[in-house]
């Protein structure tokens, strides 16, 4: 009898379906959205969500922008019921205070957001609609408070306790493969040999996070070279025909490019726990790594030397120093956007090294000249604190003497 009854109740829910959606096929996507925030029914739910998202993915850039108009402006909170529910949590305290003081808290446009979310597929296209957003925000700044609804909700939906760390190798699903190549965004992937040269080696690692609603797309990965030695270019650690060593001989592991790979996940930190993560991972296997590096560029240093009065002809490598030491942004953080990121994980400034990236985009960026952050494991919890709390850049005494230089050189 269960069969029978799960076969006629896929036989009702899908002709239901098909009538909601001939019915709604003449309503716009601003009343589907309306509908769908008054929909308590699993299966209008789930149907009115898939409407949606197939109709915003086939809207142009105009039609775009109205929805997301309409998300912030129409779908916003009602301050006076937030000012009310506020006073009555005050006056009286209690659970049903609180939460209707919650409740009033929240924009119906969040709401809106989970109910989309909750057909398969619809995580991926959730990103990839905040990517859109993102690029109105250059020229529609009052879009802002609907990108802080989505940073909120995915800042939950990817917390790390939902991420798998996954390891990337030659032998990965071609799918993940080619994305490999598409995402790498700080040394080019010229080549399918090129990947393999980055993945096959045995001295050569790939790591990368991935979330179930998205299983089949890396949101971040790093790539691993296991060295003898702290590296001092890039030239040398991606060579053709290099001689590979054998991962027990390594005494260093090198992170020498971390790649977000989705933009609508912009501002979503993944890439602390994946370094941590990663370290962790290769000291277990391979106790014989005493040093944990980056070999990373420094993207923010020429655009800094146009709008100062540093000397352009300065020593480079002095230079490089001074800029990741004492360039800031208003805010008082570093001015270089990878300082940032790998010192508020805990590293800190190792040593900084000329004609180390010889690539137009390493010319352009910063003369060819690279950093290496270090993790000390032992130290990285109390390095991060001093940097978020004091906003102190963390440096080996070489680094500081080559800072020192360049100040008493102009």
């Amino acid at each position: 009898m269960s069969f029978f009854a799960g076969l006629i109740s896929t036989v009702f829910e899908r002709r239901y379906r098909s009538a909601l959606s001939d019915e709604a096929a003449g309503r716009s996507i601003t009343e589907l959205a309306s509908d769908l925030l008054g929909s308590h029914g699993e299966v209008s739910g789930s149907t009115l969500a898939r409407l949606i998202l197939d109709r915003y993915a086939a809207m142009d850039t105009d039609e775009k922008l109205a929805f997301f108009v309409f998300m912030t402006h129409d779908l916003e909170i009602d301050p006076q019921k937030v000012t009310d529910a506020l006073q009555s949590y005050q006056d009286t305290p209690s659970k049903d205070s609180y939460r209707a003081f919650a409740k009033a808290c929240e924009p119906p446009r969040q709401e809106l957001i989970r109910r989309l979310n909750q057909v398969p597929g619809a995580t991926a296209q959730l990103v990839a609609m905040r990517k859109d957003l993102l690029d109105f925000l250059r020229k529609h700044p009052d879009l802002a408070p609907l990108d802080v609804d989505f940073q909120h909700l995915f800042s939950s939906w990817f917390n790390r306790g939902f991420l798998v760390l996954r390891p990337l190798n030659w032998s990965s699903p071609a799918e993940i493969l080619e994305k490999i190549i598409a995402y790498e965004a700080v040394h080019a992937i010229d080549s399918w040999e090129d990947l393999q040269r980055r993945l096959q080696p045995a001295d050569r690692r790939c790591f990368g996070f991935f979330h179930p609603a998205m299983a089949g797309e890396p949101l971040i990965f790093v790539e691993v070279a296991l060295t003898q030695g702290i590296p001092d270019s890039i030239q040398s650690l991606l060579a053709d025909g290099r001689d590979a060593i054998h991962p027990q001989d390594a005494d260093t592991a090198v992170f020498y490019s971390i790649s977000n790979c989705q933009a609508g996940l912009a501002g979503i930190s993944f890439g602390n726990s994946l370094i941590k993560q990663v370290a962790a991972d290769l000291s277990r296997d391979l106790p014989m790594l005493k040093n944990f590096v980056t070999l990373s560029p420094i993207p923010g240093l020429n655009a800094w030397l146009k709008k100062t009065d540093a000397v352009p002809d300065a020593n480079p490598v002095n230079l490089a120093a001074h800029y990741l030491l004492e360039a800031k942004r208003p805010d008082g953080m570093p001015a270089d956007p990878v300082a940032r990121f790998h010192l508020g994980n805990g590293a800190m400034v190792h040593a900084v090294h000329g004609n180390a990236d010889l690539s137009d985009k390493g010319m352009a960026q910063s003369n060819g000249a690279m950093v290496n952050y270090l993790y000390d494991l032992s130290q990285i919890t109390k390095n991060h604190e001093q940097f978020v709390a004091e906003k102190t850049v963390i440096a080996s005494p070489d680094v500081r003497a080559l800072s020192a230089s360049f100040k008493s050189d102009t």
